[in-house]
């Protein structure tokens, strides 16, 4: 498994939770398939020169969410998810990105008729693609 995890210390967010959204996207888009191995901690660590600890963390939260199963003396395997689960979580996502979009536009002073119009128009958009 040769997947490519990008950390930023300048970002803000903790590294072990940069690790974890982006373990998780891989496992919602399909790159990491049900029952597949996830890189081991210590190559994760190793790779982005942190400690084994934050790697650990971040699958230990992956596991309480229900995204991987840690076996004993193996390591982290993807859990099989059904179509409804994956639904849920991938809708989840949208509502936490729709909330930050409306926070950036209530600053930019956006009324909400324009929010629907920018949305319309970005739907569109998308299903020209």
């Amino acid at each position: 498994m040769n997947m490519k995890l990008i950390i930023s210390n300048a970002s803000g967010v903790p590294i072990y939770e940069q690790i974890k959204q982006q373990i998780k996207a891989a496992i919602l888009s399909g790159e990491l398939q049900a029952e597949q191995a996830c890189p081991s901690l210590r190559t994760i660590a190793k790779e982005l020169r942190i400690s084994v600890l934050t790697v650990s963390r971040a699958y230990t939260e992956l596991e309480e969410e229900g995204f991987v199963k840690n076996v004993q003396g193996r390591g982290c395997f993807v859990v099989r998810r059904g179509p409804e689960l994956v639904r849920e979580q991938l809708m989840c996502q949208v509502k936490e990105t729709f909330l930050e979009a409306i926070k950036v536009a209530r600053m930019a002073g956006l009324s909400q008729e324009e929010l629907h119009h920018l949305l319309d128009i970005l739907m569109e958009m998308k299903s020209d693609e």
